[in-house]
């Protein structure tokens, strides 16, 4: 029995080592989608996503999970002007608490549009979740290219990441 125990513990650290090297990375600054999807949470993640909007990487783009009291004034203020690009071109959506709910509202949001590609943008630590779970939602009937917001993660951050990834994965296998 301690053999086994041994092993599994073995296993477990070395997929958190491969977790925690093989992070998200950017997107192409050339990808170029019909959505752009933001997950809030993180810095410079919306930040990332108007970039690309601004650059014409997108043509709309879903602040997935945000405040309900957030407008797209604060927004503007925040991001020190832009306010005719978010007026045009993003909207809140505040239906969603947490990354499961994130790819539900989203998916919601690319039907209403009729998108059928997505870039999606969240940090670094966050993306294999993340993908993960849009994934799961969207199906293969959109295109999905992960733009990743690169952090500086503690240790803690990757090791609480890495545990929600591995329960969700449990929780979807087993279908529960």
């Amino acid at each position: 029995m301690t053999r086994v125990a041994s092993l599994i513990i073995l296993i477990y650290a070395m997929l958190f080592a491969l977790f925690a090297v093989t992070l998200g990375s950017p997107a192409s600054p050339k990808a170029t989608t019909e959505a752009i999807v933001v997950i809030t949470g993180g810095a410079g993640r919306i930040e990332e996503g108007i970039a690309r909007l601004a650059a014409h990487r997108g043509q709309r783009m879903l602040i997935a999970g945000a405040d309900p009291s957030v407008t797209k004034k604060d927004l503007a203020a925040r991001l020190g002007g832009r306010q005719a690009l978010l007026d045009c071109c993003v909207d809140l959506g505040s239906e969603s608490v947490d990354t499961r709910s994130n790819a539900d509202e989203a998916k919601r949001w690319l039907d209403a549009h009729g998108y059928r590609s997505l870039t999606l943008v969240t940090s670094d630590w966050h993306m294999t979740r993340a993908e993960y779970e849009f994934r799961s939602q969207l199906g293969r009937r959109y295109e999905l290219t992960p733009d990743s917001v690169r952090t500086e993660p503690n240790l803690m951050t990757l090791f609480a990441e890495y545990n929600k990834y591995l329960l969700r994965r449990m929780a979807v296998w087993l279908d529960v």
